[in-house]
């Protein structure tokens, strides 16, 4: 029941701070435990400080999980601390080499303005979300990721004039959904976007079996949803969103 990240991992401090359970590689590799391997694949713009976003939800589970950074090849990373990109982050062949990843996430990133195909790695993207598909149990897209599995989806993105900001309700529409089970009717989520996707164009999706709508917000249309095969999981908002996350965008 913990995280397993080196003793000198950047975010050690708050990872206590908040009372996260974690262990040394060294240890766990001494454990008679298999950890779930869940691959993070990390584009948001200074990736570095947004990692603690994601460690303390999965440093909640039950389970122990070993994050497992994974980098794209064609990416720029002009924002980020290379050193760090390059001591922690691995790419997608290597983070599979010895072992499958259990699960995908893929993080959001500020690219909603552009086409898909504008997007300089978008077709490493693709690539490692069809061999996701394949050999992980689930891929998890969050903003614009879930925007990018959308489209893979046959449903395109709108882009807004002005950034859709703040935290919004939704309502949950199927409670006995596996992943919606243990949810409120209604609860609130943290939305940063520049983009949606249209409630017909989604609707439709559905009934062509393409899609399971499990959330939506009067404000801010369907925002949680998955493929009827259950192997991709969509959020277009920001679950993972600490108060100091949001207060920065703010600011």
């Amino acid at each position: 029941v913990a995280l397993i990240i080196p003793s000198n991992y950047h975010k050690i401090r708050d990872v206590e701070k908040n009372h996260i359970s974690w262990i040394e590689p060294e240890l766990a590799e001494r454990q008679d435990i298999r950890p779930l391997r869940i691959g993070i694949l990390n584009i948001m713009p200074l990736g570095k400080q947004y990692e603690f976003n994601l460690l303390h939800p999965l440093g909640l589970s039950p389970l122990q999980i070993e994050p497992i950074w994974i980098r794209l090849k064609t990416h720029s990373y002009k924002t980020w601390d290379i050193d760090h990109l390059n001591n922690h982050y691995l790419s997608w062949e290597d983070a599979n080499e010895k072992q499958f990843l259990d699960g995908l996430i893929i993080t959001g990133a500020p690219v909603e303005h552009l086409d898909f195909e504008e997007v300089n790695y978008w077709k490493e993207l693709v690539f490692i979300i069809n061999q996701a598909r394949k050999i992980c149990a689930n891929t998890l897209g969050l903003c614009w990721a879930g925007f990018a599995l959308a489209y893979l989806e046959g449903v395109n993105k709108k882009v807004f004039d002005k950034k859709l900001f703040g935290v919004y309700s939704l309502k949950s529409l199927v409670p006995g959904h596996p992943l919606m089970g243990t949810q409120d009717d209604e609860f609130i989520c943290p939305q940063s976007r520049f983009a949606g996707l249209p409630d017909l164009e989604m609707e439709k999706a559905q009934k062509e079996g393409k899609l399971n709508l499990l959330a939506h917000g009067d404000k801010v249309g369907y925002t949680i949803f998955e493929t009827t095969d259950q192997k991709q999981l969509i959020h277009l908002g920001h679950p993972e969103y600490t108060v100091h996350r949001i207060l920065s965008e703010i600011n």
